[in-house]
């Protein structure tokens, strides 16, 4: 059985206190309480803030000569440590009682890591993209640029096929010398179009084909701190309400920085996914470094 959540002393620093969640140690710390007033005296002569305090030192004392035992051997091996060592000591457990209650809820959030179960990583272009309610990570798929869909499918309304409400790829630009993204998302839209309404991999037309095509909206916006451009239509197909698809352009911050392009495809009608997870999605873009400002265009939002 695991501990209730609640202060313990903290692993690495027993003269401070860290907040278990229940599961596992958080980045929350503080200085350990002062003694309170006087407390009535138990049976045996002792007051049960003495005692609190006691288990207290003595877990304390117990969790540093673990961490410190950890350390001796990881001297011994020779070594400067690795991430098991590090893992080891963030696993050990708290043994005795929570001290206050949690956590203020207005504490400030961390950026989402790269291994959170909400966000997606993408590896290649160095981003993170949130997986918001309603998506998943890619099943089935042949496609392995594609980030995320929606959840669950649908047959196709044109020819036969399975279909799905949403979906979101990103790819790296490496077919031309173009670096300005207002020119790569423009020139991307019209193929993105046709690859997700017109005719697919094999050719055919799963919503019978694209009738007309028409200019939501455009402009720059910033993108995990870097200065970005898209472009969404919505399109009119022969089967089926047809959809919104966007080009997102932008300028990767790993390797040789080269352009990336996120494109967006969400079905019209009651069953597509809300037009808004579009800004939700590329608002919540970030570097696999965690940094979400600081590029060139960081202060650019999204345009009406």
């Amino acid at each position: 059985m695991t501990p209730p959540p609640g202060w313990y002393p903290d692993p690495h620093a027993p003269h401070l206190e860290r907040w278990w969640d229940g599961t596992t140690w958080t980045e929350h710390r503080r200085e350990p309480a002062l003694p309170g007033p006087p407390v009535p005296v138990a049976a045996d002569g002792t007051s049960g803030r003495a005692r609190a305090i006691a288990l207290t030192t003595a877990g304390a004392v117990l969790v540093a000569a673990i961490v410190t035992g950890a350390f001796v051997l990881r001297e011994d091996d020779g070594g400067e440590g690795t991430g098991a060592d590090v893992a080891a000591t963030e696993s050990i457990t708290p043994t005795h009682a929570p001290t206050s209650e949690p956590p203020s809820p207005a504490d400030t959030a961390p950026e989402p890591a790269a291994d959170d179960p909400a966000v997606v990583e993408d590896q290649l272009n160095g981003i993170t993209v949130p997986l918001l309610d309603g998506w998943v990570r890619p099943q089935y798929t042949v496609d392995d640029d594609i980030l995320m869909t929606t959840d669950g499918t649908y047959d196709c309304p044109g020819d036969p096929g399975v279909c799905r409400h949403g979906l979101v790829t990103s790819r790296t630009v490496t077919d031309n010398d173009e670096t300005s993204p207002e020119a790569l998302a423009e020139a991307d839209i019209s193929e993105a179009a046709d690859a997700a309404y017109d005719r697919d991999l094999i050719g055919k037309r799963p919503f019978g084909g694209i009738e007309s095509h028409q200019l939501v909206k455009s402009g720059p916006v910033a993108v995990a701190g870097r200065a970005g451009y898209f472009v969404r239509w919505r399109v009119k197909t022969a089967e089926g309400p047809g959809g919104y698809v966007q080009s997102l352009a932008f300028q990767s911050s790993v390797g040789t920085e080269a352009p990336v392009i996120v494109r967006y495809v969400f079905d019209a009608g009651e069953d597509g996914p809300p037009l808004a997870d579009m800004d939700r999605i590329t608002q919540g873009i970030r570097s696999l470094s965690g940094t979400a400002d600081g590029g060139v265009g960081s202060s650019i939002g999204p345009t009406g």
